[in-house]
């Protein structure tokens, strides 16, 4: 007993010891997805105000805290987590990303929607997600990633993109989608002297991109909405100083050419097939062979000159990018960036330099009533824009030198006659083509918006929004033509002493003006959750352009001067979100927008959509551990388009230009420029898309498993077309009418999945598909409407609008062959059996919208390892080989008594020449299928950098990987579907550091 009461006394002593004993306790926490330090964790004891902040390595240390206490770990976007402490020195804490939280918050028209809670086709595309490697413009972050979006960028450094959701909705009028950037709608259109509309964006301030497919999404922006909407939302600041640098440099090199003649083959073939006219050395007799009549410049010496490789070079890709973001007097939240991007293209002396700069300001007063947000972005664009002599590479003689001395073309070597004018119609140095010639430029754009966000005292559920938005480039240039340039010839003449050169200036500029008001209230009625947004916009595009002609040429001096008549927008919208029993969905939008590009009458169209959801999980899974989200959705809506592209902004009234000087008429001794009437048409009205959509949103094990599966219909009616006016009815032939219908169907399908989570161990991938057929309706009077223009031959169109067809499909003859397989030259199927081939003997041979796009993208962390790359494929699609079609032709070896070479690919046919309508066969029709690898990345994180202080992550990739395709050109992937020596892709090889303090 005296045992047991000692004992229970020392315990009743040490117990109040023990709980009132304080210790320190360390630890790292990481973010459970991609098992990367997160910093700025707030670590606090429950119920205190004893709390930290994790290091930039994810470390921390919390003082003062005693067994039992409970300590919470909780950043914004992830679910807070809670630890009981009993002593423990060190923990690892991981941190789930909140279902509600940021990442699951999806930007919409404006405002946001939670994911869960969303009625449209809307994906949202984060930036831990964004595509790796070389993306020097913003649309490269998403190229692959989304079902129903399909991205084709040229080859040339920052290169503008075709983008198309859903494969757009019209014809003739622009298919490109609306781009709002930080609430502001910009115009697609780039200044004189920019590479695109969103070179001067750095992708590297960039948080996320939703794209808006269907209408009940796209609704609300009304009469700019048809073809989709991609809403750009940049970085904000936060609540502790971060500084974040990135550094990337990039070697490239071209990696395929269009397979041509050797020197040696060249030679051996010339003499085959022409062996009167080519004497042993393979150039023309009568011009190096004749002593006669000695050409000065032409070398009797066989070269072996590779003329791609001579216009090709290495190229260098550089990227500087610092982000500060923090508060301001621990009260405005802010963020800083300063940023660089240089990327050489492949073609010689080909270059774009670009310098940003960002500012944002978030403040909030009055206890969080009124929010203000201040975007501001300024960029500086600089460009040499080389000239693309593909072409001429290709057919240029590869016996023939770069350089001659003893030429008077700038040292150059051209086709010269012995009197030293330059041989006509003879194709010119390539490499003198570039190195001749400048074109440099130098774009500045300021961009940004500042909106107030007002949260009403007397009623809270009530907010008021105000956003101005601003957004100015201005472009200028100077192309130069050097006066020994065989390429510039400012009189007509081909002698030296005829020549100018040529040096022009061109500016231009566009502003871009916006206001929205609106109103938004939130209330909840029991279990009807209610959210209603109603306002007003107005948006004013103004556009300048000057040419001053070639200011070194007296005879031929000319400027044009171009004030684009002012374009206007206002729209007056409105939206209602309904929620029931946190089940039943339902969205409301209505927009009536105004246009200044119609006449009165015609100026205002109504857009309506209607969505509805049902969250199927909560009705029948509510406890299912397998289903944790499945959500059926349905849409319908309509929207409209007005935009004809760049020029004319109204069509509706009569106009005049001022002619060229050429067509001045001159009274006594004075000139007078004449005005010639434009066309115009005053009954011009929307072009109006109507959506059906429905999917289902799904997600499995928690989510582990998540993605969607859409349908789709399209029905565009009224289609803006360049079509042919009445005879004399106007002062055009032709000019913008409402004519004819398209319709666009397809299905997608995404598939996202955490295939391992674990502490040190995370595997994501994500696959979507998607597959759309486009077919015209109606054209009326426009039917079969040639399209698609080709070079070669007499040239011509290759392509066709034609009823119950696909936009753009190949209108060809059917190639007739031999029984070994070969084609027979001019030999074409009587398909209409009228014993005569003409163009009624034509069919559509295919088209070029691909049958399915596939995109596949993997993301692994191991230990501090990652590992990602992105697959896309397209299957189905086709193009025109317009390369062989235009060149592939044994004739062409000697034509105008000048050698040129030819595509190897020309005796796989041996057709002599593009006449009896070679040219049209289907012969040059290919599949252009293909699979390409974007990019790979390899790369390590050192956490615990600079004592702690800091993290470093080095990587390693390459970007164009690899291709895998049967078409035999330069590259399958050409919009167009016309492969006419194309800038091709180059392959890099890129390393980067990455570095966080």
């Amino acid at each position: 007993m005296k045992t047991m009461l000692k004992k229970l006394l020392f315990f009743m002593l040490v117990l109040p010891l023990s709980v009132l004993a304080q210790n320190s306790l360390s630890g790292k926490v990481t973010d459970a997805s991609s098992n990367q330090a997160m910093s700025g964790v707030s670590v606090v004891i429950t119920g205190t105000t004893n709390g930290t902040f994790t290091n930039s390595d994810g470390t921390f240390t919390l003082k003062n805290v005693k067994s039992g206490d409970n300590v919470s770990f909780s950043f914004l976007g992830f679910k807070t987590e809670t630890i009981a402490y009993s002593n423990q020195q060190n923990i690892s804490v991981s941190l789930q990303q909140d279902g509600q939280g940021i990442e699951e918050v999806v930007v919409v028209g404006y405002g946001k929607v939670k994911k869960k809670d969303a009625t449209g086709a809307v994906t949202q595309i984060s930036a831990k997600d964004f595509n790796k490697g070389a993306t020097p413009t913003v649309e490269n972050l998403l190229n692959g990633r989304v079902a129903g979006l399909q991205i084709n960028t040229g080859g040339g450094p920052a290169s503008g993109s075709a983008i198309r959701i859903r494969g757009g909705a019209s014809i003739s009028a622009t298919n490109d989608p609306l781009i709002v950037v930080d609430g502001l709608p910009i115009s697609n259109e780039s200044p004189a002297g920019s590479r695109n509309f969103l070179a001067t964006l750095d992708p590297n301030t960039v948080e996320s991109i939703s794209v808006l497919k269907d209408a009940s999404a796209t609704a609300i922006y009304g009469s700019r909405a048809s073809n989709g909407v991609i809403i750009i939302t940049t970085k904000k600041g936060g609540k502790k100083l971060k500084v974040d640098y990135n550094f990337q440099y990039g070697s490239g090199k071209h990696y395929r050419k269009i397979d041509v003649l050797s020197s040696d083959e060249f030679v051996a073939k010339a003499q085959e097939l022409y062996p009167a006219q080519v004497g042993t050395l393979g150039v023309p007799s009568g011009i190096a062979d004749n002593p006669a009549t000695p050409n000065i410049n032409e070398s009797r010496t066989i070269y072996n000159t590779d003329w791609q490789e001579e216009i090709f070079r290495p190229t260098d890709y550089v990227t500087n990018n610092l982000n500060l973001s923090g508060s301001l007097f621990d009260k405005i939240p802010a963020r800083l960036s300063v940023g660089n991007t240089y990327q050489e293209g492949l073609i010689l002396t080909d270059k774009f330099n670009r310098n940003t700069a960002g500012l944002n300001l978030s403040p909030s007063l009055f206890k969080d009533h009124l929010k203000l947000t201040l975007n501001a972005n300024i960029s500086n664009e600089k460009n040499n824009f080389a000239r693309t002599p593909i072409g001429s590479a290709i057919r240029f003689d590869p016996t023939k030198p770069v350089y001659n001395a003893n030429s008077q073309w700038g040292g150059f070597y051209e086709y010269t006659a012995p009197n030293g004018d330059l041989t006509a119609l003879a194709p010119r140095n390539p490499v003198a083509e570039i190195m001749q010639s400048t074109n440099v430029s130098n774009v500045n754009r300021i961009l940004g918006n500042l909106q107030l966000d007002y949260k009403f005292h007397f009623l809270p559920e009530l907010r008021a929004v105000v956003n101005f938005g601003y957004d100015q480039s201005k472009g200028e240039g100077n192309p130069t033509v050097a006066r020994n340039s065989a390429v510039s010839d400012g009189n007509g003449g081909n002698r030296l002493q005829d020549k100018f050169g040529e040096r022009s200036n061109y500016t231009s500029s566009f502003t871009n003006k916006l206001l929205d008001g609106y109103f938004v209230y939130n209330k909840k009625f029991g279990q009807l959750d209610f959210e209603g947004t109603a306002g007003y916009s107005y948006q004013k595009f103004e556009e300048e352009r000057f040419n001053s002609g070639n200011v070194l040429n007296p005879t031929a001096d000319f400027s044009d001067l171009d004030r684009s008549t002012d374009r206007v927008l206002i729209g007056y919208f409105a939206r209602t979100n309904l929620t029931y029993k946190d089940k039943y969905l339902l969205t409301l939008t209505y927009r009536r927008d105004g246009t200044s590009v119609f006449a009165k009458e015609n100026q205002f169209g109504n857009f309506p959509a209607a969505s509805f959801a049902w969250k199927l999980n909560n009705e029948f899974f509510a406890n299912s551990k397998t289903i944790s989200d499945l959500k059926l959705r349905a849409g319908w809506g309509i929207t409209g388009q007005q935009d004809l592209g760049r020029g004319r902004r109204d069509y509706f009234q009569p106009q005049y230009t001022t002619g060229t000087p050429g067509s001045q008429y001159v009274f006594g001794t004075s000139p007078i420029t004449v005005g010639l009437p434009r066309d115009y048409n005053p009954n011009l009205k929307w072009e109006e898309t109507t959506t059906y959509n429905v999917g289902l949103d799904y997600g499995l094990f928690n989510n582990r498993i998540s993605g969607s599966i859409e349908g789709y219909y399209k029905l565009s009616e009224d289609l803006l077309f360049n079509a042919p006016f009445a005879d004399g009815s106007n002062f055009s032939n032709f000019g913008p009418q409402n004519i004819g219908s398209l319709d666009i169907k397809g299905v997608e399908f995404t598939l996202n999945a955490e295939i391992v989570k674990k502490e040190k161990f995370n595997w994501n991938v994500n696959f979507n598909a998607s597959k759309f057929e486009r077919r015209i309706k109606s054209l009326k009077t426009v039917n079969n409407t040639p399209t698609g223009g080709i070079g070669g031959g007499t040239g011509g169109n290759i392509q066709v609008f034609t009823e119950g067809w696909t936009p753009n499909s190949f209108y060809v003859f059917q190639q007739l062959y031999n029984p070994d397989g070969t084609p027979i030259e001019g030999g074409f199927a009587d398909l209409n059996g009228d014993n005569i081939i003409n163009d009624k003997d034509k069919y559509i041979r295919s088209n070029t919208d691909p049958d399915v796009l596939l995109g596949f993208q993997s993301i692994m962390n191991v230990y501090n390892f990652d590992f990602s790359f992105n697959l896309r494929a397209s299957i189905g699609n086709r193009m025109y080989n317009n390369v062989n079609s235009g060149n592939a032709y044994t004739n062409n070896m000697f034509a105008n008594s000048i050698l040129s070479n030819v595509p190897t690919s020309t005796f796989d046919s041996n057709f002599a020449s593009s006449g009896n309508n070679v040219i049209f066969s289907d012969y040059y029709i290919e599949n252009a299928s293909f699979l390409r690898m974007d990019n790979i990345t390899l790369g390590y994180t050192f956490p615990n950098w600079l004592e702690g202080k800091a993290s470093v992550r080095l990587s390693a990739g390459v970007q164009n990987a690899f291709v895998i395709t049967k078409y035999s050109g330069l590259d399958p992937e050409v919009f167009s579907g016309i492969d006419n020596t194309i800038y091709p892709r180059q392959r890099q090889f890129l390393f980067g550091v990455n570095m966080k303090f």
